[in-house]
């Protein structure tokens, strides 16, 4: 690959993959395994996924956010790697353990390194997210929904 093609692709698959839902997209950008190096709060941190594997885990996470988008904010490339620093932002409309669906919209900000193999396709990452705002933003929410009057 050319300089720039890893950013070109990674670009294409959070928007075609993470922000508009198209999980068998998954087959054209991902390699045959993605290991999910680093990414603390995550239930598949620490893990080496199947590309079916790394389906599932895909449509899990937005089944609670199906509206959710990625916006990039930088994207660097070095060594065969991509960083991407992005804002994440969704609308809780599903369950999530200890949180019901609040209609509210969540906003997030990370970093992402993602790796690529010899062919070009995303096999793996290494992340950091702000996790703690999002589970701010749900307490908030969850508090606001249980002190509203009802009619």
């Amino acid at each position: 690959m050319t300089f720039g093609d890893r950013k070109r692709r990674l670009a294409a698959f959070l928007d075609e993959v993470w922000s508009e839902g198209r999980i068998k997209a998954c087959d054209d950008y991902c390699a045959d395994t993605y290991v999910v190096r680093h990414d603390p709060g995550d239930p598949w941190e620490g893990r080496t996924l199947d590309r079916e594997e790394f389906k599932a885990r895909v449509a899990q996470s937005r089944a609670p956010f199906p509206d959710q988008r990625f916006h990039i904010q930088s994207l660097l490339e070095d060594d065969g790697k991509v960083a991407v620093a992005w804002t994440w932002t969704a609308t809780h409309r599903g369950d999530i353990p200890g949180f019901p669906a609040t209609g509210q919209p969540l906003v997030m900000s990370g970093l992402t390194v993602y790796d690529f193999d010899e062919s070009g396709r995303i096999a793996g990452h290494w992340q950091v997210s702000d996790r703690l705002s999002i589970f701010q933003q749900l307490q908030t929410q969850s508090a606001a929904a249980v002190s509203a009057p009802r009619s």
